[in-house]
C-alpha cells in the first residue's frame, strides 16, 4: 500500500461526516495519523475514529467548536502534546444560512463569517506554533466563491471568496518556512448536507458540465494530493473541483 504521509500528523477541523470524514479516511489511507474534531456528531466521530483504527490507522476524535477560536486553540495544542506537532491542517468545518439582502441579519453574517472565514484563520494561526518546516494547509472553499447564480446565497459566496484573498496572502507569509496552503473549491457533492437524489440536487446539474454530484472520496483525494510532497510546489491557489459548474 502507498503511504505518501506516512507518519505525518493531520488535523481536520470538521471531519466527523461528508467530505470531512472522506478526507480522514484518505490521509490515514495514505499513513497520516489523523486528528478529526466535531460539534455535535459524537458518535459519527468516534465510529469514524474506530474505523480508521480496524483499518490499521491511527485516529482520534476531539469535540471542538469552530466557532470558538479558544475551543479550536485548545484541541490543536492538545493534539499537538499528544503527538508531537501537527504537518497537516485541514480546514473542513463550514456553514450555510440562506437569506436574501431584505431576510438575512446581521447575526447571520457574523455566524458565517465566523465559522467560514475567521475559524480559518484561528485554526492556522494555532496550528502553525506547531507546525514543522514543510508543512501543509488545506481549506475547503466552495465553487460559489466564483460562481453564485441563485438567489439567497451572497453570505455564503461572500464568505467562500474570502477565503482566496485570506490563502493568497499567506501563502507569501509562510513561502520562508516552506509551507504551502490552499484552497479546494468543490461543487455539488452527494452527502448529507447536499443529497444528489432530490430536486434541489437534481436542478443543480443544470449548471455543470459533467451533470452528476461529485462524490465525498474525489474531494478527499485532491486533499491527499495538496497534502503530499507532490505539491511542494502549489501554494495561494484555488483548485476547483465542481464538475464544470464555474466553466
Amino acid at each position: 500500500m502507498s503511504t505518501p504521509l506516512q507518519d505525518k500528523i493531520a488535523f481536520i477541523n470538521g471531519g466527523s461526516r461528508g467530505i470531512g470524514a472522506a478526507i480522514a479516511r484518505r490521509l490515514a489511507h495514505d499513513g497520516a495519523v489523523v486528528a478529526l474534531t466535531y460539534r455535535d456528531s459524537a458518535a459519527a466521530a468516534e465510529a469514524l475514529a474506530a474505523d480508521i483504527e480496524a483499518a490499521g490507522g491511527r485516529a482520534l476524535a476531539l469535540r471542538c467548536d469552530a466557532a470558538d477560536p479558544a475551543s479550536l486553540r485548545d484541541a490543536i495544542d492538545s493534539v499537538a502534546a499528544q503527538l508531537g506537532r501537527i504537518d497537516i491542517l485541514v480546514n473542513n468545518a463550514g456553514v450555510f444560512r440562506a437569506g436574501t439582502i431584505d431576510s438575512a441579519t446581521l447575526e447571520d453574517f457574523d455566524y458565517t463569517v465566523g465559522i467560514n472565514v475567521r475559524s480559518v484563520f484561528a485554526a492556522s494561526q494555532a496550528a502553525l506554533r506547531h507546525m514543522p518546516q514543510g508543512g501543509r494547509i488545506v481549506n475547503i472553499s466552495s465553487t460559489n466563491a466564483l460562481r453564485m447564480p441563485m438567489a439567497g446565497a451572497a453570505l455564503y459566496a461572500m464568505s467562500k471568496s474570502a477565503l482566496t484573498g485570506l490563502v493568497k496572502g499567506l501563502a507569501h507569509d509562510l513561502a520562508p518556512r516552506g509551507i504551502t496552503i490552499n484552497n479546494v473549491l468543490p461543487g455539488p457533492v452527494d452527502t448529507d448536507m447536499n443529497p444528489e437524489n432530490n430536486d434541489f440536487g437534481q436542478s443543480l446539474h443544470s449548471f455543470m458540465a459533467l451533470q452528476r454530484h461529485g462524490r465525498p472520496e474525489e474531494v478527499a483525494g485532491m486533499v491527499a494530493y495538496l497534502a503530499s510532497a507532490e505539491a511542494a510546489f502549489v501554494t495561494g491557489a484555488d483548485l476547483l473541483i465542481d464538475g464544470g459548474f464555474a466553466a
